[in-house]
């Protein structure tokens, strides 16, 4: 299972940007999708996350900016930015908690990530 991401970019303050995250691969199900970023010299956190029931989860500084949602159809999963800021500055990875494929009725549970896309927020 392989996540790619899309629609990383320069943007300026305030305005917008969307991400995707389409997987591909021996996909039996995918449970929950997450977002995540990391700015330079910190750690990597958890933006927003979604079930597969579509329930959305968000960390406090992007509620209100930030819309994740999916498509189950398509496994893919989007996370639409606004009002964004230079603090918002980071290498987005998209992640996947799976089940995939083996072989006739055998099924593993994985964790997958994406490669990682920049999003740069100039002031």
């Amino acid at each position: 299972v392989q996540l790619v991401e899309s629609g990383g970019g320069l943007v300026q303050a305030g305005g917008s940007l969307g991400l995707s995250c389409a997987a591909s691969g021996s996909i039996y199900r995918i449970d929950t999708n997450g977002w995540y970023r990391q700015a330079p010299g910190k750690q990597r956190e958890l933006v927003a996350a979604i079930t597969r029931d579509g329930s959305p989860n968000y960390t406090d500084s992007v509620k209100g900016r930030f819309t994740i949602s999916r498509d189950n159809a398509k496994n893919t999963v989007y996370l639409q930015m606004s009002s964004l800021k230079p603090e918002d500055t980071a290498v987005y990875y998209c992640n996947a908690a799976a089940i995939a494929t083996i072989s006739t009725g055998t099924y593993r549970g994985l964790e997958v990530w994406g490669q990682g896309t920049l999003v740069t927020v100039s002031s």
